[in-house]
């Protein structure tokens, strides 16, 4: 990915919530949007 690209990453898993926080502390990368719809856990980062 390039530098300002967003990912869109789509998790069932309901501790993705707080384990892509930690990946977006610990990487630099930012972590633009985090929601729930239905049984999904959808998480926006955008690549430093």
């Amino acid at each position: 990915m390039l530098s300002g690209q967003l990912l869109r990453v789509v998790s069932t898993d309901s501790g993705s919530t707080h384990d892509f926080q930690a990946f977006a502390k610990q990487t630099g990368n930012e972590l633009v949007e985090q929601q729930t719809a239905g049984a999904d856990f959808i998480h926006v980062l955008k690549r430093r």
